[in-house]
């Protein structure tokens, strides 16, 4: 039976949520050889490793990341209010990564000082990075964008799955990534690449497989008259084409030779 774009929409949702758990107990290992290690003894099989190996945070097999725990957010939201709605997204944003929360851990203190005592990790618990402690402290001061505006790290990318699956088809739907993405990070490029990948998912949900998907959106990214232009589209363009060129080389042969691994 061929699946359905509301079929495919939801397929998006929870293969996200899925993945992040799987990766969960091997998210931030930045030694290659160490991963290397870790996954000698899982290959082929290597989601949902019982014992955590991640060196900075220690959560049990199962939970999500930092960055699954905002896609629930976000999803929840849209869930709850029928819309996207930035006031709503920050508030339980800040309920759930917040004061007194399993993420308020004196290592991810919003406040704490960087010469303060050195953390012995990994920690029991879990990760709030620098973004969500950015975006507590802006909202802490009562500012009105309350996204970091320095941080372009993965978060964007990684929590877009409820949005691209609640608009997709619909000429609103890059409006409404950027508008969430800009609730914790208010960085244009972290932007630009959300978006990017945002037609991406999308294009999967509207019409399924496709391995020609990467021209597709290259082709959407070059047109003058596309939706929601940024000013560092161009430079999307740019880093897609070396993707393309690179799909034929493994992992360990780009990281950290052509995409830097921090």
């Amino acid at each position: 039976m061929a699946l359905t774009v509301a079929d495919r929409a939801i397929g998006a949702i929870i293969g996200a949520a899925v993945a992040d758990a799987a990766a969960q107990p091997m998210h931030w290992i930045y030694n290659p050889d160490r991963l290397k290690e870790v996954l000698s003894d899982l290959e082929p099989c290597p989601e949902f490793r019982p014992q955590s190996a991640n060196p900075f945070y220690c959560r049990a097999t199962g939970e999500q990341t930092c960055y699954g725990d905002q896609a629930y957010v976000l999803l929840e939201s849209l869930s709850q209010c029928g819309d996207l709605d930035v006031k709503d997204l920050t508030e339980r944003f800040y309920k759930f990564f917040g004061p007194e929360t399993v993420y308020d851990l004196p290592v991810n203190d919003p406040y704490r000082k960087k010469e303060g005592p050195k953390a012995v990790l990994p920690i029991d618990g879990p990760w709030r990075h620098s973004s969500l402690k950015a975006f507590i402290r802006n909202v802490d001061a009562g500012k009105e964008e309350t996204g970091c505006d320095v941080d372009c790290q993965i978060d964007g990318i990684t929590k877009l799955a409820p949005v691209v699956a609640a608009f997709a088809g619909k000429p609103e739907m890059l409006e409404k990534v950027e508008k969430a993405v800009r609730v914790t990070q208010n960085n244009d490029m972290c932007v630009a690449v959300t978006l990017a990948a945002a037609r991406v998912l999308e294009h999967f949900i509207l019409n399924g497989p496709d391995p020609k998907v990467l021209d597709v959106v290259l082709a959407q990214l070059n047109d003058p008259k596309r939706q929601n232009p940024q000013d560092l589209d161009k430079a999307v363009v740019a880093h897609v084409h070396q993707v393309k060129d690179s799909l034929a080389q493994q992992s360990h042969q780009l990281i950290p030779a052509v995409f830097t691994n921090t």
